[in-house]
């Protein structure tokens, strides 16, 4: 038997930043981003984050913003709490 999916889910901030990418022209990109992230959150490319965000990993949208998520494990869960420029 497969594996479910992982929930993915975005906070208040999240899907906010969300709305700005897809008006940017960047829909599908995130759209790509979160059906990887349901299918198998740490596979590849990722990148584990360190500092203020370490235990956070990202996925890049373009050359400047990344969607940044925490996967919670013990509920098969992924939250996405930033879908823009970590570095503003």
């Amino acid at each position: 038997m497969p594996d479910r999916p992982w929930r993915v889910f975005y906070t208040k901030e999240a899907l906010k930043d969300r709305e700005k990418v897809i008006e940017w022209g960047w829909g599908e990109k995130i759209r790509s981003i979160g059906r990887a992230l349901r299918e198998n959150p740490y596979a590849p490319p990722r990148e584990k984050l360190v500092g203020e965000l370490k235990g956070a990993y990202s996925k890049r949208i373009n050359r400047q913003h990344r969607v940044i998520y925490q996967i919670l494990e013990e509920d098969r869960t992924v939250k996405v709490v930033s879908a823009w420029s970590h570095y503003e």
